[in-house]
Formats: structure tokens, C-alpha cells, sequence
């Protein structure tokens, strides 16, 4: 027993020094990469084992080689126009090549360069698509396609601003991309349809919304040398275009020519029937005069043709598809009625040049093809193509007095 009290007393005496020299022991934690090798090693064996192998699509297109066609610009006469721009992943054609026809009419009437906003114009056309869409009850398109003549619609109602006040992209971001942002908008429009919720001013907060998100907010202001101005007194003010100075020009057989038409295609969604129906002969006399005295035209019509190659930067009739002496008003609107010439491009014609005895059109061309070539924004279009595939054009009336005429008198 007194043994074991001495042993006790010694442990007593001796354990504050032990806990005193003993420090207490804490972690520490850092920011590591978690990255397993081997667990890498595993997922890519299995995807490799899992992947089926799809073989390139491969598209049936005219072999240009050896062929005497334009090579550069530099061989065309040229009207003013800027330089080209990209509208990225946007179904945005029709506005980038009537923007810059615009901006063309500008530089031709006053000598002004000016570079406006696309997506200014883009964003308040969805604004008038998704109000549409609640009137017609879910019966009018809501797409990204539009026409040339929608600019001038929304430009003469919402007026435009310049591109440095609205460019419609984000901090940071390089490219226009629409994808998210119409997915996110057609979805949410269907919604509205399935649900019958047709509150015009709810669907069209909403719409706005979106965009904004996506876009950023439209400028209700915009600074220039002669002090702010709203969008509406931009147009008025800097632009001073009269958007009842230009016309649109069509030729098709199944409308009587003399006689305005409804372009019944699914980007004239508001279902415009102001088109001037002309015979082939004239609508193709009118381009080819237009060019030659200083203007520029906004055209549109089908760039999906095996003689059609924005990275070969040529657009032409192959010999394989039609004879060019056997291109008439009959090829064409066959090609119109059985749906092999649409209306998927928007374009700007800037300039010509004749070679072997036609007539080529220098293409400002805004679509992502165009700038895997030599010459970034531009392809060269044979009359041919521009008189089988190319359905309609916008133009100042001055080069269409002879043809308006024929319409006033019918």
C-alpha cells in the first residue's frame, strides 16, 4: 500500500511538467488536385470500348478546280460597305446583311460611315414575334429567320442605335450565340401555349427578360456629338434614311407579275404581301443596273446548292445541275415549288466584275462559312446562281422607277 501511494504521488508531481512539454497536435488542410490517373485511365477505356464510330458526312458539292472564276476583292468594282462581321450561332443573316446594306445607303447619300447594331434590331423583332405569337394564339412562327424588310419595320418603330451601344454581347464574350437564349424563349412560349396563358404584357415581360440575360439590356439613350438621344431620334437624327425609299423586288411565276405578293415563306412570319412581282428578265436587269451605278442590294434566297461553296468562296450553276441557256422562270419556280430553292440566307451584293461575258457579284456574306477562306466575309456569286437561287432583293426605288411604273398603271 505504501508502494503504490509513492507511485501515485510521483505520477502527481511529474504530470504537469508531461503536459506542459507535450504541445497539442493540430491538423492542417490544403487545396489539392483530386485528379486519379488511374481512375482516368479507366472512364477512357470505357468510352473508347463504348463509342460507336460515325463515319464524316460527306456533301455532294462541284469540284471548282482549274475553273477561271474570281480569286479576291481586289477584282471587283466596289461600293462602300464595312468590313465584314460574323453573326456567330444566331439565324441572324437577314439583319447583318440589311444592316449593312444600310449602312451602305448611308456612306452613297452622305458620305458618313457609320457601323449600327444588328442585335438592336434582333432583340425588338423577337419583341414583335412573341406579341404576334399571343394574338395569332401560338399560330405564328417564333424562329430566329426573318426578312430584309423587317429591318426597316423595326427601325421605323423602335428606332437603332449604333453597334458600340449595343453590341448584344456580354463582358468577355467573342461571339454571338443565340442558342440558349431562343431554346430558352421557344420553350417557355410553348408553355405559355399548352397552358393557354395568353397575358400579352406577362409573355412579353418575360420574353424581354431573357434576352436581357442574354443580351443585355437595350439603350433607351445613347450618347453622340449632338448629345444624348433616344433610339428613335438616332434614326432620325444620324441615320436619315427613309425607310419608304426602298422596295422589294421578287420574281416568281405562281403570283402574277405587275402585281404586289405575299413571299409566303416562313420567315415572313407577319405575313408581308408589299413584294414587287416582276418577270426574271427584269428582276435580273434591275440587279445588274443597280450595281453598276454605285448601289448596293440586300438579297436573299438558297446557298445550299452543290455549286454553291462559301469556303470555296463561289457560287455558281454546275453544268451537271442545268445548262445556263436552259435557266428561265420555269427552272426557278420549279426549284421554288418543290422546295429545293428556300429562303435561308440573307446576303449583301457590294460590288461586280464581268468576266467571260457574265456577270459575278461580290458577296458580303455575315454566315460562319464564309470565313474559313482566303478572303474572311466574302464569296463571289455567278449571275447564273443569282438567277436560279436567289429569290428576292431589297433596293432604293430609284433603281426600280421603270418597274413601279408598270405597277401603278395595272
Amino acid at each position: 500500500m505504501k508502494k503504490k501511494l509513492i507511485c501515485l504521488l510521483a505520477l502527481a508531481l511529474l504530470s504537469p511538467a508531461f503536459i506542459f512539454a507535450q504541445k497539442k497536435q493540430t491538423n492542417k488542410a490544403v487545396f489539392s488536385d483530386t485528379k486519379n490517373p488511374y481512375w482516368e485511365m479507366l472512364e477512357k477505356d470505357i468510352d473508347n470500348f463504348n463509342k460507336k464510330e460515325t463515319p464524316a458526312k460527306k456533301y455532294f458539292k462541284m469540284d471548282f478546280t482549274g475553273l477561271d472564276v474570281p480569286k479576291a476583292p481586289s477584282e471587283f468594282t466596289k461600293q462602300w460597305h464595312n468590313t465584314p462581321i460574323n453573326q456567330g450561332l444566331t439565324g441572324t443573316c437577314w439583319c447583318f446583311s440589311t444592316t449593312s446594306f444600310f449602312e451602305s445607303e448611308i456612306y452613297r447619300q452622305t458620305k458618313r460611315q457609320i457601323k449600327l447594331s444588328e442585335i438592336y434590331t434582333v432583340y425588338w423583332e423577337y419583341v414583335e414575334k412573341a406579341r404576334r405569337f399571343v394574338e395569332e394564339r401560338g399560330n405564328s412562327v417564333f424562329g430566329e429567320g426573318s426578312e430584309s424588310n423587317a429591318v426597316r419595320r423595326i427601325w421605323k418603330k423602335y428606332g437603332i442605335v449604333p453597334e458600340e451601344a449595343y453590341s448584344g454581347m456580354l463582358p468577355g464574350q467573342k461571339h454571338h450565340d443565340h442558342s440558349k437564349m431562343y431554346a430558352e424563349m421557344n420553350s417557355y412560349l410553348q408553355t405559355v401555349k399548352s397552358n393557354n396563358d395568353w397575358d400579352e404584357e406577362k409573355v412579353v415581360s418575360t420574353i424581354k427578360s431573357i434576352m436581357d440575360h442574354y443580351l443585355g439590356k437595350p439603350p433607351v439613350k445613347v450618347m453622340t456629338e449632338a448629345g444624348e438621344l433616344t433610339p428613335q431620334e438616332y434614326f432620325q437624327k444620324v441615320v436619315r434614311l427613309n425607310m419608304d425609299d426602298y422596295v422589294d423586288i421578287i420574281s416568281l411565276m405562281e403570283s402574277p407579275y405587275y402585281q404586289q405578293m405575299e413571299y409566303e415563306v416562313s420567315d415572313n412570319w407577319w405575313h408581308d404581301k408589299d413584294y414587287y412581282n416582276v418577270p426574271l428578265d427584269e428582276f435580273m436587269n434591275t440587279v445588274k443596273n443597280a450595281v453598276r451605278k454605285g448601289y448596293t442590294i440586300a438579297i436573299g434566297g438558297d446557298v445550299s446548292e452543290p455549286g454553291c461553296s462559301s469556303q470555296s468562296e463561289i457560287a455558281m450553276v454546275p453544268s451537271f445541275d442545268i445548262p445556263s441557256e436552259y435557266i428561265d422562270e420555269n427552272a426557278r419556280q420549279m426549284r421554288f415549288s418543290n422546295q429545293t430553292t428556300t429562303d435561308d440566307h440573307g446576303i449583301h451584293i457590294v460590288g461586280y466584275t464581268e468576266k467571260n461575258g457574265k456577270d459575278w457579284f461580290l458577296i458580303k456574306d455575315s454566315g460562319a462559312g464564309s470565313y474559313a477562306s482566303p478572303n474572311p466575309g466574302y464569296v463571289f456569286f455567278h449571275e447564273d446562281y443569282v438567277k436560279l437561287k436567289m429569290v428576292d432583293f431589297m433596293v432604293h426605288k430609284d433603281m426600280a422607277k421603270d418597274l413601279l411604273k408598270k405597277f401603278a398603271e395595272k
